[in-house]
């Protein structure tokens, strides 16, 4: 499946700017259909708390309008409210038909950065099989905890997409966590980074694309760009079988986490 990875610097709170910035780095980049886009965390709105701001419907509507327009299979960021008064820092892969096949609600709020005060945190995975590639959304901070991505590689994630608003005052923990996500799962890794600032932060990008065997296919440094790779699931399913690793996990180790496949 190809894979494309879009970088770029989000406007703050401006979901129509962001639209448009991410539509033409896509007709500018000549994406073929059935291209999976992975955008970054809350990638039209930036990382904001100002839920009545940025809550609406129109991220999901312009997403599947994309999506339908282009023949793409689109992950999106965004904010919505869980019912009472907190929000979901949620991924929708969306598919070329425009439907909605599946959504990821961010796990770990990043409490550090205050986002617990303002979001709550999921409690499922999701592997969404996407032409026959099996797909495991996740956000930002997720990256830090290797246990979500071992019960998702264990239920048959082969690739793992990650969009992050990643902030460059730990860049080297980012390439060096994404990296050995990739391994430790025997698994393709696609990271998706913003770059500029916002009111709060500045972002360093370096998007990368990790294949199962930890090498990097492609990687970007702090400019806008496009990252394409092919990520062939029977690349997995070999090291799988010749390195069998994940075989000799002791599950009972891992405690428990809700996965729909």
């Amino acid at each position: 499946m190809r894979f494309a990875a879009i970088q770029y610097d989000v406007v703050w709170e401006d979901k129509s700017a962001n639209h448009g910035i991410v539509e033409q780095m896509l007709h500018e980049a000549k994406i073929e259909p059935g291209t999976f886009v992975v955008l970054p965390e809350l990638g039209d709105t930036g990382f904001s708390f100002n839920l009545p701001a940025i809550v609406d419907d129109s991220t999901l509507a312009w997403a599947q309008d994309l999506a339908s327009r282009m023949q793409l299979w689109l992950q999106v960021g965004y904010a919505r409210l869980n019912g009472q008064g907190k929000g979901l820092n949620c991924a929708s892969i969306i598919s070329p038909q425009g439907d909605v096949v599946g959504t990821y609600e961010k796990v770990h709020p990043f409490s550090i950065g205050r986002e617990s005060e303002h979001y709550v945190g999921g409690d499922k995975l999701v592997v969404i099989d996407c032409d026959g590639t099996k797909i495991c959304p996740l956000i930002c901070y997720d990256l830090r905890f290797p246990e979500l991505w071992r019960h998702a590689a264990l239920a048959g994630a082969e690739v793992f997409t990650l969009g992050a608003s990643w902030p460059n005052a730990r860049q080297e923990h980012w390439r060096s966590l994404l990296l050995a996500r990739a391994i430790e799962n025997q698994a393709f890794v696609v990271g998706v980074n913003r770059i500029g600032a916002d009111p709060h932060l500045n972002y360093a990008g370096g998007s990368i694309i990790i294949s199962p065997l930890g090498l990097v296919i492609s990687e970007v440094q702090q400019e806008p760009a496009v990252l394409k790779a092919f990520c062939k699931s029977q690349t997995v399913r070999e090291w799988r079988q010749e390195f069998p690793a994940l075989k000799d996990v002791r599950g009972e180790l891992l405690g428990a986490i809700r996965v729909d496949s």
